[in-house]
């Protein structure tokens, strides 16, 4: 029996990958949480499953939980939102159910940057403009940052930051990027990505704060900073050589 960890998207259901959907569909136990993960969503299950909301479960008892399942004979989808590479706390599940001699297998999911970019209808590598995206967030009192990984240790790279978990420090973020960003510089903020509540935020870095407050953000966002976000036509925008005259007709002289 195998325990799929399954990126369940952004937010909505049907967001889920195809192999995320054929996987869960066969799982007679899902695992998920219920604060993140659309109900909608939990109609892919089988006939019969086993539903579990961990939304108020510690880790130990999600874990035997899943043992419990396992054993049972079941294969048992965990769902989590987003994608599993980041900030999806599935590394120490994973290592506790291997440390139990339970097999794990991993189903990527849309990541809620992703999904943010696609609600502003922008691409985050705009040639001339800005051809890297940092993914970060801030310091909480659960989760600190690393040495090195301070959002003013960050900003000197002057790149294109996505910025997840942090719409309550939006005070922090003006003062931590505005020395490196420009006070001016565009910042767009995704609120529940692809979801029906959906909200979309744009103003310049120095706004961020009375703007989100006025919004009523606090969390499930995604901040993006950088010139990428300004308008086309105050960009100075290189087009992309993929499609150009130039590259057709090299292409065309080697067949």
């Amino acid at each position: 029996m195998t325990v799929y960890f399954i990126g369940a998207g952004p937010g909505a259901a049907d967001l889920i990958t195809v192999r995320g959907s054929r996987i869960l569909g066969n799982c007679q136990t899902c695992v998920y949480a219920g604060s993140l993960v659309p109900q909608e969503m939990l109609s892919l299950c089988p006939d019969g499953a086993e539903l579990v909301d961990t939304a108020r479960m510690p880790l130990d008892a999600i874990i035997d939980t899943i043992v419990a399942a396992d054993a049972a004979g079941h294969d048992v989808a965990r769902l989590h939102s987003g994608d599993l590479s980041l900030y999806s706390a599935m590394t120490e599940q994973q290592r506790l159910l291997t440390e139990r001699g339970v097999a794990t297998e991993i189903v990527p999911g849309v990541p809620a940057f992703a999904a943010a970019a696609a609600a502003l209808g922008s691409e985050l590598t705009v040639p001339g403009v800005g051809q890297s995206l940092l993914i970060t967030r801030v310091s909480t009192l659960s989760t600190d940052m690393p040495p090195g990984e301070t959002l003013p240790d960050l900003a000197t790279a002057g790149v294109t930051l996505a910025l997840h978990l942090a719409a309550h420090r939006a005070h922090e973020i003006v003062d931590a990027l505005a020395p490196h960003y420009g006070g001016d510089c565009p910042t767009a903020t995704v609120a529940f990505a692809s979801r029906e509540d959906q909200q979309v935020v744009r103003c310049p870095l120095t706004e961020l704060p009375d703007a989100l407050a006025a919004a009523a953000i606090t969390k499930t966002a995604v901040i993006f900073v950088g010139r990428v976000l300004e308008p086309q036509g105050v960009q100075t925008i290189t087009d992309s050589y993929l499609y150009s005259a130039a590259r057709m007709s090299k292409l065309r002289s080697h067949r």
